[in-house]
């Protein structure tokens, strides 16, 4: 007897964030106007950033392209989810849902290489000044760049393969807004004992490893700036703060997600919220508006 393919679901359904018709129509206006807002904000940076001679510091470059990255990582799933706020039967296909796992970790885990370069960047401004033209050279900045879209498109490659060969035979309901692999691989039709630990191990340690990177990074440029510049101490706790903070925003949910899930259905939507929708919106703020130290 030939065997026979158990990937036989072409849809999945989506729960969704509430039930309440009340509460979607408030959703959906919140959510629009965020997304937009996002859109725009993101849009004009990278304009500004093209169009201005005098912004043409690495920083901005790598400014530009996280604004970019932003730009892309809220438009993978929240259009959808916005228009789901409209129907009452809310689906995804097969090739859908994958496509959604893949750009998420695409644009996720370039993001997270993108906001170490940042950090690199301002440990070299401000801890080593004289040095910072030779080092943050244009071949430098295009590097990390480069090196950030390579990582994402790498890790993105690594998780999809994982999950789209599984067999999906049976349930199909994602109790959340959008397809993500910790939700998608428990409605396989097999032990996922295996694939989960290693998806974990992926995500989670890539988030984990960022994450301190860029801990010690901010670290050592507020030890530095304390204890040769103490005029400058205030504005560097400042910035370092606001950045840290959309640091935080962006790897607590990943490290809390793949690393150390918690389940619970209503901490993950929280925190997948936050992941794709909030940090989108805060990151041009924070690094445009809170950037108080001056620029080499």
């Amino acid at each position: 007897m030939e065997e026979v393919n158990q990937s036989v679901v072409s849809d999945f359904v989506i729960l969704g964030l509430c039930e309440s018709w009340k509460i979607q129509t408030f959703l959906l206006l919140i959510f629009s106007s965020l997304y937009l807002i996002t859109i725009l904000g993101n849009t004009f940076i990278v304009f500004l950033i093209i169009t201005d001679l005098s912004l043409r510091s690495p920083m901005y470059f790598l400014l530009a392209n996280l604004s970019f990255i932003d730009f892309c990582l809220s438009s993978v799933t929240t259009p959808k989810m916005i228009t789901d706020f409209l129907k009452e039967n809310k689906s995804i296909s097969f090739g859908g849902c994958m496509c959604q796992i893949f750009f998420g970790h695409f644009f996720g885990g370039g993001e997270m290489l993108l906001l170490v370069s940042m950090a690199y960047d301002r440990y070299v401004a401000i801890c080593k000044p004289l040095h910072y033209s030779s080092i943050m050279n244009r071949r430098m900045c295009i590097g990390l760049v480069m090196t950030s879209w390579i990582t994402g498109f790498l890790h993105s490659v690594s998780q999809l393969a994982l999950i789209v060969k599984l067999p999906f035979c049976g349930p199909r309901e994602l109790d959340s807004f959008f397809c993500d692999i910790p939700l998608v691989i428990k409605l396989a039709c097999m032990d996922t004992y295996i694939p989960e630990m290693l998806i974990n191990a992926d995500s989670g340690v890539l988030a984990t490893i960022c994450f301190i990177l860029l801990l010690i990074s901010y670290s050592h440029i507020l030890l530095t700036v304390c204890l040769h510049s103490k005029g400058r101490a205030s504005k560097a706790l400042s910035t370092c703060t606001a950045h840290i903070t959309v640091v935080v925003l962006f790897f607590g949910p990943c490290i809390f997600i793949y690393l150390w899930p918690l389940s619970i259905i209503w901490v993950d939507k929280f925190l997948a919220v936050f992941y794709a929708v909030i940090t989108p919106l805060l990151n041009p703020a924070v690094y445009t508006l809170r950037n108080r130290l001056k620029m080499p």
